[in-house]
Formats: C-alpha cells, structure tokens, sequence
C-alpha cells in the first residue's frame, strides 16, 4: 500500500510538472498546479485500490493517472485565440 501512494503520487507530480512546462500559459501558479496534480494521483490511486483490491500495481497506476490528468485539465484556462463579440458589441 505504501508503494502504490509512493509510486501514485510520483506519477502525479511528473504529470503536473510535464503539464506546467508544456501549458504553463494556460494553467494558473505552479503552486496550484503541483499539489493538484499529486492529490489527484493519490485519490485515483485509492479509488483505483478500493474497487480492484491490491491486485495490480500497474492498474492501480493507470487509474491514478487518469484522475490526476482529469484533476489537471480542470485547472486549464481558454487559449485566447477564439474571442467570441458580444450581441451588443
């Protein structure tokens, strides 16, 4: 169980990191983004172990990706590049 939190939420901070570098324009502080991404890791990796019990580790990973990628993409922000008139404008 240990390992699964570990390893879940190395994962989720690699992934909020790689999400920082890539779309820091479009994602708020880092400060934000690094403990969302570890926290969603971790809630998916519980998730992940409660339905499917301490069978498989590489399983339990896939799931705390999935939630800390979903967790991130929450945060993201428009681009800009699609700036909709108003009607009275």
């Amino acid at each position: 169980m240990l390992l699964e939190a570990l390893s879940s939420a190395i994962l989720g901070l690699a992934l909020a990191w790689a999400a920082t570098h890539r779309l820091s324009h479009r994602l708020p502080a880092r400060a934000l983004v690094l403990p969302t991404g570890v926290a969603g890791a971790l809630f998916g990796a519980f998730v992940t172990h409660s339905a499917l019990d301490a069978g498989n580790l590489l399983l339990i990973l896939i799931g705390a990706a999935t939630v800390s990628a979903a967790s991130l993409s929450l945060l993201l922000r428009p681009s800009g590049r699609l700036r909709r008139r108003s009607a009275t404008a």
